[in-house]
């Protein structure tokens, strides 16, 4: 059994008892997974009387408030891991339980930290990238209505025509002047 896998497991009483939440992940419905997978489905009352269970280190008042967030969700996981626990595994005491969460509240902090940090990211780059196609689905829109109004578009029509009036008018010339120049001339007599 690999070192990774060891730190993710309890043994108690012959059972073999998973404290990383997403080894569950086949047995868990689809509602239940996403129940697991995003931060704030627990309220903020339960996640704020357990702070001193999973971060009795922590003074909470020094906290920035990005890292009182991270603890939170992270508290939350905590939370929702011996949830599934207990669902999963409904024979365990309590002592056993008190078991599975101290191993669990050792091995996997830094380890849940780290995946809400990319939940978080995650979300932040969806919100980023929503909004930036609103802007984009927005300007496109405006533009589509200025063009739309009557006005607009009898102030386009004579500047269209004036912009290809004077692009025949430049390109008719370039053409009578390369037409009359010695230079173009004498070179295409010079190249036979």
């Amino acid at each position: 059994m690999s070192r990774q896998l060891q730190q993710d497991i309890v043994k108690i009483s012959g059972k073999t008892i998973f404290i990383n939440p997403f080894l569950y992940w086949r047995r868990l419905d689809e509602k239940t997974n996403k129940w697991l997978r995003q931060p704030g489905q627990i309220s903020e009352n339960q996640i704020l009387s357990n702070r001193n269970r999973f971060y009795p280190e922590l003074d909470w008042n020094d906290l920035k408030i990005g890292e009182k967030v991270i603890k939170e969700a992270t508290i939350e996981m905590f939370l929702k891991t011996l949830d599934l626990i207990s669902t999963f595994h409904p024979n365990l005491t309590s002592g056993q339980l008190v078991e599975v969460e101290r191993k669990m509240a050792i091995t996997k902090k830094k380890s849940f930290e780290k995946w809400v940090k990319h939940v978080f990211k995650k979300k932040d780059r969806e919100e980023i990238r929503e909004k930036r196609i609103y802007q984009r689905e927005r300007f496109i829109r405006n533009w589509r209505e200025w063009f739309a109004f009557e006005t607009t578009q009898q102030a386009i029509l004579p500047f269209v025509v004036i912009i290809f009036v004077a692009a025949f008018v430049g390109w008719s010339a370039g053409i009578s002047k390369n037409s009359c120049n010695p230079y173009f001339e004498s070179s295409t007599h010079n190249s036979f």
